[in-house]
């Protein structure tokens, strides 16, 4: 058995450095970035798709006026939503966690990123991001492309008890997930047989995309425990929290080739998703977007709430680049909803704490039912505000 694991563990490790992403001659992250008042809210590209788009769900006379959470949610209503499911069978498993790639920009529009509850996007290195898309109260047929795994995604995995598929990783990250507790919970295409992760070939090009249901259920075929988990922690009000600025733009800039912004839809009570096309040298002067769909439905990505954390960064090591994240304890959060922005605080007071927001006086900040992403900010990164606008720009130390 012993040498069996070590065989494993070998072929892990040799194809983990076919899988290492190659660079992107992307520049390093800097502090420096001024802000531009001169804001145009419309994408400066002429070939902005314009998918339909499916009615978000609203407050209805059955939703409690106190809201779900942050405890004793009833069994048919997502705790990393607070909506009620259409299959509550669907909560009766543990959250799946999959990487998704970010680039190069031709895996965009990736699949998939519409449907999922949460995801988290963070810096990995050479200026760039990826995701982190949590699925539970709603499955999709393909999520990716899928790449590998970086050192942050070990507190998502036990945040959330959850099944991690991803694309192996650098080896030394690697070591730290074969040897964690959850190591049975690591899902790598080479254990699982398609369509539950399969390769998908469009322009030539080679993606591992997965299909949710099918992957939970070959989880659970592997006699991996897969029941429902306790994810206590959220809190969610369709109710808007008092005390909150007005706020209807969001930029987070991780670097010249890799920012963002979230536009709020008033008519859709969300937030829409622009990515970059270009790469931007001249700190936000030149930035160019286009909206980002799902390629899976063809819907626009969208979300309920737009979350930044504050958190300190640091290098394990500079070359190859491996950056850690200090995602402990507390920390400064910054939360959209309903066109409102608000300076809160972050908490996970264990490893195994779901994250969770309070104002300064501890009262829990209830986020609006629906769909939440995270944007990981190091703590040293700038922020700047004009008008109804906010911009985060990433720096390490």
């Amino acid at each position: 058995m012993m040498k069996r694991a070590y065989l494993v563990l070998i072929v892990v490790f040799l194809l983990s450095a076919a899988c290492m992403p190659t660079a992107q001659l992307l520049p390093t992250p800097t502090a420096t970035a001024t802000f531009t008042p001169a804001y145009t809210p419309t994408p400066a590209v002429t070939d902005t798709p314009t998918p339909t788009q499916t009615p978000q769900p609203t407050a209805t006379p059955d939703y409690p006026p106190e809201g779900y959470g942050p405890s004793n949610f009833p069994p048919e209503v997502d705790p990393l939503t607070g909506l009620k499911v259409t299959d509550p069978s669907r909560l009766e498993r543990r959250p799946l966690i999959i990487k998704v790639s970010n680039l190069p920009r031709t895996v965009r529009p990736q699949w998939g990123l519409s449907l999922a509850d949460i995801v988290y996007e963070y810096y990995t290195e050479e200026g760039s991001t990826r995701y982190a898309a949590i699925f539970l109260g709603q499955d999709a047929e393909q999520v990716g492309s899928i790449r590998s795994g970086r050192l942050f995604d070990d507190n998502l995995i036990r945040m959330y008890k959850g099944v991690f598929a991803f694309g192996s990783a650098d080896f030394r990250v690697l070591r730290k997930l074969l040897n964690s507790d959850y190591a049975n919970r690591l899902i790598f295409e080479w254990t699982v047989a398609c369509p539950a992760m399969c390769r998908y070939d469009p322009k030539g090009l080679n993606y591992l995309v997965a299909n949710t249901k099918v992957l939970s259920e070959a989880v659970t075929r592997k006699n991996i425990p897969n029941s429902r988990q306790n994810l206590d922690g959220m809190t969610f009000q369709y109710q808007i929290p008092a005390s909150g600025t007005p706020a209807t733009h969001l930029f987070a800039r991780y670097s010249s080739a890799i920012y963002n912004r979230w536009d709020y839809d008033p008519a859709q009570g969300r937030y829409l998703r622009f990515s970059e096309t270009q790469n931007d040298p001249t700190n936000g002067q030149n930035e160019v977007y286009k909206q980002l769909t799902d390629r899976l439905n063809n819907q626009v990505i969208a979300a309920d709430n737009v979350v930044v954390l504050m958190m300190p960064h640091s290098y394990y090591l500079r070359t190859p680049e491996i950056v850690q994240m200090d995602f402990s304890g507390s920390g400064v959060a910054y939360a959209m909803r309903d066109g409102q922005i608000y300076k809160l605080t972050w908490h996970r007071p264990t490893a195994d704490s779901v994250v969770y927001l309070t104002f300064d006086d501890g009262r829990p900040y209830a986020l609006k039912p629906g769909t939440t992403w995270y944007e990981v900010m190091g703590s040293s990164s700038k922020i700047t505000q004009s008008n109804q606008s906010w911009r985060f720009t990433f720096s390490i130390p």
